[in-house]
């Protein structure tokens, strides 16, 4: 039943706007042999050259990477996309770029925390990561029907599409979602991938509050945009969330000083009572390099972003100002919010119950009723605890924007220092200037791409 159908395709040229590229498409495919949720579909996309003997960038159907987007966002369903579909227009563009460049692109449709199914919610943890590893056994199952090389298959995504794209990379083949697969009805067989693309991913949900009071402490007003209405929100912390600010920052503080990482120089990065030490110092230097290359390439570095610059070199940054300047964006606790509104409770609901609290230190504050997550699932879709794991990707190429408030500097900063530590190759940057979002340097993104299934 896990076979393709090879007969079934279409061949398709798409000329829209600047873009000319004959494709092969394999449309709508089921991927598991007992999916619960019509979205378990995927679809295939190859440059029509390598069913001909044809080669694109020196790639053909037996070397070309196999490129696995995903569009998760806020940990809602990501549907499969497509080349040209203007509902998707982001991820569409990123579809087509890589076909030019020669990649074979999977799709794969991923259930998220809001779907409904016989009156029963089918998408709550850890469905999303289930379905990504399922699409992969499947894509290896079938791998002598199809154009690509399985042993170079890359994901790629944003927020929590980014996380998503994360826990792919570090979880291969991972007993804990075994059962799951099974239930399924999973290919049995491998769902490592050799490298990992993760854009400011929202993940290490069970630290996220901590992390965010130990970067924004001290800032008590916020501003968010308002999607649905399109209108800035504002607002000030009150009292209460100003002492949760406090406690939260003190947990992430014993949190990072657990973890004993180390810089590139072998130097242990920690923080003292206060919140201040090797570790700051360390993500300061981020921002620091960020400044840098922004001002190397002609970029403007606002004068009251908190940058001190003499002579066109970036001497130093106020931290404080810098913070005050980009603004925090979330109230306290950012994630695990104690009336359970925000995306991620939602995530931890279970079959019969719609949002759950995920943190103990938000369910002893709680506003509402509600029943703790299982702790064993919480940590089980966090990339971090499979640091050691022997079928984790070897290559990272992680990007967190300069301005993203969205979720702590120190988050995506631990993945890439963890990754590292353990012996990974990772490629970590924080662009200047750069909001919460993804796929804005697809050349590069391609270019580290080919350089790293080059080195093997």
């Amino acid at each position: 039943m896990l076979k393709i159908n090879i007969n079934n395709f279409e061949d398709e040229t798409l000329t829209t706007g600047n873009y000319g590229i004959r494709y092969r498409t394999f449309k709508d495919i089921v991927y598991v042999e007992k999916p619960v949720a019509d979205i378990q579909k995927l679809n295939i996309f190859a440059p029509l050259a390598y069913f001909h003997g044809g080669s694109i960038n020196g790639y053909n159907a037996q070397t070309a990477p196999i490129f696995m987007p995903n569009t998760v966002g806020g940990y809602m369903p990501g549907p499969r996309d497509y080349p040209g579909n203007t509902s998707q227009p982001n991820s569409s563009k990123t579809i087509i770029a890589a076909l030019e460049h020669g990649y074979v692109v999977v799709s794969a449709g991923l259930r998220g925390r809001t779907i409904i199914e016989d009156s029963k919610y089918v998408g709550k943890a850890p469905a999303f990561i289930v379905d990504m590893k399922a699409a992969i056994r499947f894509i290896r199952h079938n791998s002598e029907l199809l154009p690509g090389n399985v042993d170079r298959i890359i994901t790629n995504g944003t927020s929590a599409g980014g996380a998503t794209s994360a826990l792919t990379g570090t979880s291969g083949n991972e007993p804990f979602f075994d059962k799951y697969l099974q239930e399924l009805g999973a290919a049995d067989e491998s769902d490592a991938i050799f490298a990992a693309s993760c854009y400011c991913p929202i993940h290490n949900l069970e630290h996220a509050d901590s992390a965010y009071e130990w970067q924004f402490n001290g800032i008590n007003d916020w501003s968010k945009l308002n999607y649905g209405t399109g209108k800035i929100e504002t607002g000030k912390l009150n009292d209460e969330q100003i002492v949760l600010s406090k406690e939260l920052k003190h947990q992430f503080i014993d949190y990072l000083n657990s973890l004993q990482l180390q810089d590139n120089n072998n130097q242990k990065l920690s923080l003292d009572d206060n919140g201040q030490g090797s570790f700051l110092n360390y993500v300061k230097n981020f921002i620091i390099q960020s400044a840098q290359k922004a001002l190397d390439s002609n970029q403007t570095v606002d004068s009251n972003s908190g940058v001190i610059i003499e002579n066109d070199v970036v001497k130093d940054i106020n931290w404080s100002k810098y913070l005050s300047f980009i603004t925090r964006m979330k109230s306290t606790p950012a994630f695990d919010d104690l009336k359970m509104d925000d995306p991620e409770p939602n995530l931890f609901g279970t079959e019969k119950i719609d949002s759950q609290h995920f943190t103990k230190f938000a369910q002893e504050h709680s506003k509402v009723p509600s029943k703790l997550a299982d702790q064993k699932l919480v940590q089980a879709i966090n990339p971090l605890q499979y640091l050691d794991n022997k079928d984790s990707a070897k290559y990272w190429r992680i990007r967190h924007g300069a301005s993203d408030r969205d979720t702590s500097f120190a988050i995506p900063i631990i993945l890439a220092t963890s990754l590292k530590n353990t012996g990974h190759k990772v490629d970590f940057a924080m662009p200047w200037d750069t909001p919460h979002s993804g796929d804005y340097d697809l050349r590069d993104l391609f270019t580290w791409i080919d350089k790293v299934c080059a080195e093997g």
